[in-house]
């Protein structure tokens, strides 16, 4: 768990991600870091790098997975994501994430942080790659009790032509920075999926105070590591500062319960204006730093793909190059639309193949 409370814990059982993909063939090559209790790129042995560019680290929580992804070290890795921890790392390093719908793949045998918002799915080096990993990992195993998909093993694809599907875009999302360093990306982006027959619609995300439901998690993560907290093994975190865990699960003891209720109220009628929101659409595209879609998507429980769509410089003081990407955002359980629509993509821009260079 990246925690220097836990680094000498053994599971003794796998998790079910775990023994799917072993059925399946995979073959388990290395056990990889996530930031601290899943946050960031810090954990107990150091910070995770970038492989584009090793002066930077590789975001989090799924640090291990972005990074070795991105290296070639390994063909694809599980990542965990509660807010942002698969899309994060995807993001910095370049490769494709698949956040599935909540409740599709079972989260037996993983880390907790959030019950009502922790999710599993694939981060590899294509579209096709996740949608792999996706079939095999999905669907009920009777011990998550969220997940009620059958297990049915098949090729999660969506075959339709881009003009047959209703897809929506949020321009006022894109358009609300003109000068923003991954302005070209997108462009290209959307230029990529009218080339391939899509006709874009504008659209505008439902509005809703959804930073004030961030008590959520607050909440739940600091419930799932009470025992932590209580029994002072928070000071082994290497983190310790205002923003870090240990500070953040004191702090969440004073949580009255009526908020976190009533934060759960709202974020069930944010549920609903979401699925009347996207339920005219196969897919909506988004840029991957929209934080209202982000924090909105992960309260809802829809899936999204995160995909690299090109590169910018690393800062105003360093230019070397580092991945952006955009997100495409799909119904409940409509992750066969979300990701043909990544697809047609990744193939207009081709970004996937290019590779990080040899550290010297």
């Amino acid at each position: 768990w990246g925690s220097g409370a836990h680094r000498e814990q053994v599971i003794d059982t796998d998790a079910t991600v775990v023994t799917r993909l072993d059925a399946a063939g995979a073959v388990l090559v290395a056990k990889l870091t996530l930031g601290e209790l899943a946050q960031g790129d810090i954990w107990f042995g150091g910070t995770t790098k970038n492989p584009w560019n090793l002066a930077q680290g590789a975001s989090g929580s799924s640090a291990g997975p972005g990074s070795a992804v991105a290296a070639g070290l390994v063909t694809f890795a599980i990542g965990s994501e509660t807010l942002g921890s698969i899309s994060s790392p995807s993001t910095r390093n370049g490769v494709t994430g698949l956040r599935p719908t909540f409740g599709a793949v079972p989260r037996t045998g993983a880390m907790a942080l959030s019950w009502t918002m922790d999710k599993l799915g694939p981060m590899a080096r294509s579209v096709d790659d996740c949608r792999l990993v996706f079939s095999v990992i999905r669907g009920a195993d009777g011990q998550d009790p969220t997940v009620s998909l059958p297990v049915d093993g098949r090729w999660v694809s969506d075959p339709r032509p881009l003009a047959g599907m209703r897809i929506a875009i949020v321009r006022t999302a894109f358009d609300a920075t003109p000068a923003r360093p991954s302005k070209a990306a997108d462009d290209a982006a959307i230029a990529a999926l009218e080339r391939a027959g899509a006709r874009l619609e504008p659209v505008t995300l439902p509005d809703a105070p959804y930073l004030a439901l961030r008590t959520i998690l607050t909440a739940e993560a600091a419930a799932a590591f009470d025992e932590l907290t209580r029994s002072g093994r928070d000071a082994q975190l290497v983190q310790q500062g205002p923003q870090a865990w240990p500070a953040t699960f004191r702090t969440a003891r004073f949580l009255p319960a009526v908020d976190y209720i009533n934060a759960n109220r709202i974020r069930t009628t944010v549920m609903r204006q979401w699925a009347s929101f996207i339920a005219p659409y196969d897919a909506v595209v988004v840029p991957t730093n929209f934080i209202t879609q982000l924090l909105a998507t992960n309260l809802t429980g829809h899936p999204a793909v995160i995909l690299p769509h090109g590169f910018v410089p690393t800062s105003a003081s360093d230019a070397t190059p580092v991945p952006v990407s955009i997100t495409v955002l799909g119904q409940l359980h409509g992750e066969a639309s979300a990701l043909r629509v990544a697809q047609a993509i990744e193939q207009g821009v081709g970004v996937h193949r290019r590779r990080p260079p040899m550290a010297t």
